[in-house]
């Protein structure tokens, strides 16, 4: 079942990338009369304004899904070397531990909302967006790798490469981070969930990162989903299927995080 799932996964992962040169019919352009339910030429229908929302859904997977893992993948390096770096600080090394901790405390003190609408109100473009989203979720990998590498931090072969002088780039990479490596994935499997979800809520705000961005394929469909229930959920149960397919993804990688490290 499990290799099934993981199959499908693969599916909606090729299905999301390669959505724009699948699709039906331009993202924005009516192609047929406004609410049309599910037929032939429409395998989900038609929006309010006659857009295919099958030709939506696949021309919005792909910029969620890049902004959504280059958002995750920076607020896991952010965090993950923060968190490391706080607790290899070394014996007396709580003000060092505090100094990298602290700004990352005050950002998780902050709404992730309010940190996305200040962030696009200075950077209104992707490179605004994938940062907020960076920044809401970079605290909590910080908290989660520094507990982490706190476990490990006090064994022998960490102990003889401090006594050796080793840098704290050597800490890091080679003694510390091979085993927590599993932690650190599992987290940013959950940080990509958490980025699509925030970014889906960015495109319900109307500041998304594309005309068919699915949160404002949400907010569209809202009025008239008693006329055409499959316009609102299509791009609900797309966020929740990624979601799903995220985490799964996630779970192959830890097992083969594990699998290597050992």
């Amino acid at each position: 079942m499990r290799i099934v799932l993981l199959l499908l996964g693969f599916l909606a992962a090729v299905l999301l990338l390669a959505g724009p040169e699948l699709a039906p019919y331009p993202p924005t352009v009516p192609v047929g009369p406004p609410y049309a339910l599910p037929a032939g030429a429409f395998p989900f229908g038609t929006d309010h304004l006659g857009r295919d929302v099958l030709a939506r859904l696949l021309h919005g997977g792909r910029p969620l899904v890049l902004t959504a893992g280059a958002a995750a993948l920076a607020g896991t390096l952010m965090g993950a070397t923060a968190g490391l770096v706080a607790a290899l600080a070394g014996p007396g090394g709580r003000r060092p531990a505090n100094v990298v901790l602290r700004p990352f405390d005050a950002i998780a003190a902050v709404p992730p909302i309010l940190v996305l609408l200040l962030t696009l109100t200075a950077l209104p473009d992707r490179s605004g967006l994938v940062l907020a989203v960076a920044l809401t979720s970079a605290p909590l990998t910080a908290r989660v790798a520094s507990a982490a590498a706190a476990q490990v931090a006090n064994r022998a072969h960490v102990e003889v490469a401090l006594a050796r002088g080793e840098s704290m780039r050597w800490l890091v990479g080679r003694e510390v981070l091979p085993l927590i490596a599993p932690t650190v994935v599992a987290d940013a499997g959950m940080r990509f969930v958490g980025a699509v979800h925030l970014i889906a809520a960015a495109g319900f705000l109307g500041l998304g990162v594309s005309d068919s961005d699915w949160g404002l394929m949400i907010v569209d469909a809202l009025p008239g989903a008693a006329l055409q229930p499959w316009a609102l959920a299509v791009p609900v149960i797309g966020v929740a299927a990624l979601a799903i397919t995220a985490n799964l993804f996630s779970d192959h990688m830890i097992r083969r995080t594990r699998w290597l490290a050992g």
